[in-house]
């Protein structure tokens, strides 16, 4: 093999190695509402999951996927060096904060790392700007459009289950609770595997093995493939806090924040927009529990979540810069 083949196949695996800790670091957003209200034991629904996270793969295209590896950074200063320190940038952030137990967005961290890189490299003349504003638009309005849903979907479960004994919603809900657990891992899959592709894609094009920045088929399933396997695993410490730190759910309120999510999540996916899936399911977890009253939400916990995605871009692009740094010097 030659240098340049070993090197793209190095920043390809390092990507997938991002992808698979994507998977495992956003478990929680899967099925941590679903194992909270013993809908599913933690082994079934890391299965249920992850399969669906790959399914992703042949229903969805690569809008986000261009936005992504295209969109954002300048392509003419993008060199494998600043693919790979803006993987590591986002791959260390997000062991950090899944040792912590902070759900934070993978996404972020990656576009963070990815710019710091960039700027490291350029300045800040890399940083397309329009790329940007929809993602830092969608970090306000993903846990808002979450929390709206979320809270809009229970309203309108108590009112139509009024008359309901609580046991008979409960069996109804359990049921129902697999379909949207199954819809948001499905839309997990399609929106967060996209931001692989885009810089798989992106670093075949820096090294010329592409001419246009068209995804191929085998990075499509590769990275759903990871992303899949990474949620198989599970990251039980982020599943604490996202099922039982936040508030206490019940099948319905499980069903609520997931439809809630996967809602938000398809438009976003539709606009070609790389939204926070981890921010969409938080809002909306904490709209269900609104519905009960203001003091059924921890909001201690939500204030400490909060902080740690103001720092995600920040953090992953200052360890994003500081790896572009050490690379330059061995150059």
């Amino acid at each position: 093999m030659t240098p340049a083949l070993w090197t793209i196949v190095i920043i390809i695996s390092v990507a997938l190695v991002f992808d698979y800790i994507n998977g495992f670091h956003d478990a929680a957003n899967s099925i941590a509402t679903v194992v909270s209200t013993r809908v599913l034991s933690p082994a079934q629904a890391v299965a249920w999951a992850a399969f669906f996270n790959f399914v992703a793969a042949f229903f969805f295209g690569t809008g986000v996927a261009k936005t992504v590896g295209s969109g954002m950074v300048d392509l003419a200063v993008v060199t494998y060096p600043v693919i790979l320190s803006g993987l590591i940038g986002a791959i260390v952030w997000n062991l950090i904060t899944w040792y912590f137990g902070l759900p934070t967005s993978s996404s972020h961290a990656l576009f963070g790392g990815y710019g710091g890189a960039a700027v490291a490299k350029a300045g800040f003349s890399a940083i397309i700007v329009s790329g940007w504003t929809k993602t830092l638009i969608f970090i306000v309005v993903a846990p808002v459009v979450g929390l709206s849903v979320g809270l809009l979907v229970m309203t309108a479960i108590y009112w139509l289950c009024r008359d309901t004994t609580p046991a008979r919603v409960d069996r109804w809900f359990r049921r129902l609770q697999l379909c949207s657990a199954a819809a948001y891992s499905l839309m997990h899959g399609a929106n967060d595997a996209q931001k692989t592709m885009g810089i798989i894609t992106g670093a075949l094009v820096t090294g010329g093995f592409l001419t246009t920045f068209d995804v191929p088929i085998w990075v499509v399933l590769a990275a759903h493939a990871a992303i899949g396997l990474g949620t198989l695993s599970g990251g039980w410490r982020i599943i604490k806090t996202m099922g039982s730190k936040i508030t206490k759910l019940n099948p319905a309120g499980g069903f609520a924040a997931e439809t809630g999510a996967a809602v938000a999540i398809y438009s976003a996916t539709a606009l070609g927009v790389g939204i926070s899936t981890t921010h969409t399911i938080t809002g909306a977890i904490i709209g269900v529990g609104a519905t009960r009253r203001l003091s059924a939400v921890r909001w201690g916990v939500a204030g400490q979540i909060v902080w740690a995605w103001i720092l995600t871009i920040p953090a992953s692009a200052t360890i994003g810069a500081t790896c572009y740094g050490i690379f330059a010097l061995f150059r």
